[in-house]
């Protein structure tokens, strides 16, 4: 999943990652349309809106959620209908005990879902005092069962050989 806009360096090394090891994926943009922006502006055509996932989260292996600069502003847009679908798509996932991957704020919109509670999560530090429910902490990634996170972009490639791992 992908915000709109979306950390590019993040997403693209899950995307290139995921290619390399011939993992399929389908990226679903947490937006109205499948068209969203990096963070610097570059634009981008998701596969799918996430209010088609919805109700679909059984047929796939593993969530991965992008952050990006949508989420410092989440608040501000809780009530649009892609946000609320994003928070109910990791709610329903979260039942399937799949992999929940993600960087950044990624562990502080898991304790917005509801999900992760207890759980220890890699958090930027600029989001670590608003996680609530997962445990934050300063490591540059973490594994919490089945909760993949990184601290930032940079972290991502300390993790995903173990993503990798978990997806095989």
């Amino acid at each position: 999943m992908a915000v709109n806009p979306v950390n590019g360096m993040g997403l693209f090394q899950y995307l290139e990652t995921f290619f390399e090891n011939k993992i399929p994926c389908t990226v679903f943009a947490v937006a109205e349309s499948r068209e969203i922006r990096t963070n610097s502006g570059v634009g981008l055509t998701a596969d799918d809106v996430i209010a088609n996932l919805k109700g679909h989260e059984e047929e796939y292996d593993a969530l991965v959620f992008a952050c990006g600069d949508a989420v410092p502003v989440f608040a501000q847009h809780a009530g649009e209908p892609w946000n609320r679908d994003l928070m109910e798509v990791l709610k329903t996932f979260e039942k399937t005990g799949k992999p929940m991957i993600g960087h950044c704020a990624a562990g502080m919109m898991f304790g917005f879902a509801g999900v992760a509670a207890g759980r220890r999560v890699a958090v930027h530090p600029m989001a670590k005092a608003a996680v609530t429910g997962p445990v934050a902490t300063d490591a540059p990634f973490e594994i919490d069962g089945n909760f993949f996170t990184a601290q930032e972009e940079h972290a991502i490639p300390a993790m995903i050989g173990r993503v990798v791992e978990a997806l095989k």
